[in-house]
């Protein structure tokens, strides 16, 4: 690794830094529902209800909930550091500081390209949501291109509204996911249920892969998709009160509210509903509407789109924010045009948040082509594991060269802490390995050989995009 900074001198170096901090304006509970809309329960679960029952057949229960423990030893390692570092960028600025210049330019990299593409990804699920809710058509590529376009317009300007607009409308999504998925998840588990509990162990094997072991790993790296985003909350550090105490307590509440919500729901639906309506329908881009109905009856269909999305534009909101600040964070390190660095007078940083939404509208384009904006779909996912293999890699690097000393944080785990990174970063790898691996099973029967290859394609381009800027500045 590249050279470092004393780790002791972190706090000195931030309050010299450039003068354009950000306003603290969040407390504990605003830092949590940020990170529960970006994980969000209703997006997450839409993202793999139906793919797992479609490639996996069922039985991929065990697999959610493996991944949600080994998720929250993850987010263990984000608390631990942001309870020392609190600071925009979050895992980017924690990569500069402790693994060195060079190492913080690979992880920016990765990081804001990562998010952008899950912007774009949410933008363009949101979008035809927004959709179908206004029962509009968006059957062809341009129009959901075009409804993308305004859920993220919509997005952006809840970004832009004072900070009281955009913190009500997050929390408003918080709500409506706990009262409509979680409240109807508890309906369907006490007054629906048809299966005994053995029903979520059954099945495994039985979808598009035919073997079990093939079954199980790909559930694995679908479940990773639901359990994302948690680290929104330390990327907002420097906007919220006490942020090293309070920081790693939203990761964890936002993570663990989320992982409860998504594991409980996923068993209500698998108990409450036959194994043939569940293959059914999830062939179909809404698995679990027309499955809510059947049981509540028709009128119900409007109330749960509304609430879906509600989610949907709480979680796009937040990721912008999320983004936001990690490009805000690199242009103040110099790593981005420095004018991305600019606040306004009530400390926001606007012009970061127009770039990354330009970015994402972007990234929206390929939207016109379905095999494209599945690489996208693809890589928003696997970037991040990239960034998480990355930031407990460095972690545990440190932690053992001695340039990081977690006993100087608010969070002290002693031993536990050094056993929690390894673990950590061992699953991080993994993971990050198993939702890069080609499956043609989990593209459509023609794609090309570049999708089924999209993650470990597009982590070589940026890297290799990122490599010659660093040699091009360096013989500057």
């Amino acid at each position: 690794m590249s050279s470092t900074h004393n780790p002791k001198s972190f706090t000195t170096e931030m309050k010299s830094a450039d003068p354009d901090i950000l306003n603290r304006s969040m407390g504990v509970w605003n830092s949590f529902t940020l990170g529960f809309a970006v994980v969000s329960p209703v997006v997450g679960l839409y993202a793999i209800v139906g793919v797992q029952t479609n490639v996996t057949g069922g039985g991929w229960f065990a697999a959610l909930v493996i991944c949600l423990i080994m998720q929250l030893l993850v987010a263990t390692v984000y608390a631990e550091l942001s309870s020392q570092f609190p600071i925009a960028g979050g895992a980017y600025k924690w990569a500069r500081q402790l693994g060195g210049t060079i190492t913080g330019q690979y992880a920016g990299a990765i990081y804001v390209c990562s998010t952008i593409a899950m912007l774009t990804t949410t933008a363009y699920t949101g979008g035809i949501w927004l959709a179908i809710l206004f029962d509009s058509p968006s059957e062809t590529g341009i129009m959901m291109v075009f409804w993308g376009a305004i859920f993220l317009l919509m997005c952006m300007l809840l970004n832009l509204a004072h900070v009281n607009v955009f913190k009500s409308i997050i929390a408003l999504g918080v709500y409506a996911e706990i009262i409509g998925s979680f409240g109807i998840a508890l309906l369907l588990f006490f007054f629906f249920r048809e299966h005994p509990f053995s029903e979520l162990f059954q099945h495994l094997g039985s979808g598009t892969v035919p073997d079990k072991l093939s079954a199980f790993l790909a559930a694995l790296a679908i479940a990773g998709w639901a359990f994302i985003g948690f680290d929104a909350c330390s990327t907002t550090s420097e906007e919220t009160h006490q942020p090293k105490r309070m920081v790693p307590r939203a990761i964890f509440f936002a993570l663990g509210a989320v992982g409860t919500v998504v594991v409980f729901n996923s068993s209500a639906l698998i108990l409450s509903f036959d194994h043939d309506t569940l293959a059914k329908t999830s062939a179909t881009f809404d698995p679990i509407t027309p499955l809510v109905t059947t049981h509540f009856g028709s009128w119900i269909e409007k109330p749960f789109l509304i609430i879906v999305v509600v989610a949907f534009l709480a979680c796009g909101a937040s990721v912008v924010k999320y983004t936001s600040r990690i490009v805000f964070s690199m242009a103040r390190e110099g790593n981005m045009p420095s004018i991305l660095s600019h606040v306004t007078a009530s400390k926001a940083p606007h012009n970061a948040i127009l770039f990354t939404v330009f970015l994402a509208g972007m990234g929206l384009l390929f939207g016109l082509n379905d095999q494209a904006v599945a690489t996208i779909i693809a890589f928003g996912t696997g970037g991040l594991y990239a960034m998480f293999s990355m930031t407990t890699g460095v972690g545990l690097y440190t932690r053992l060269t001695g340039r990081w000393d977690p006993a100087l944080g608010e969070l002290k785990l002693g031993i536990w802490g050094l056993i929690i990174n390894i673990i950590a970063f061992a699953w991080s790898l993994f993971e990050l390995i198993n939702i890069a691996w080609p499956r043609t099973y989990l593209t459509s029967p023609d794609a090309p050989w570049w999708q089924i290859w999209a993650v470990p394609l597009v982590l070589s381009v940026i890297l290799t995009a990122t490599t010659l800027s660093i040699l091009i500045r360096r013989n500057k």
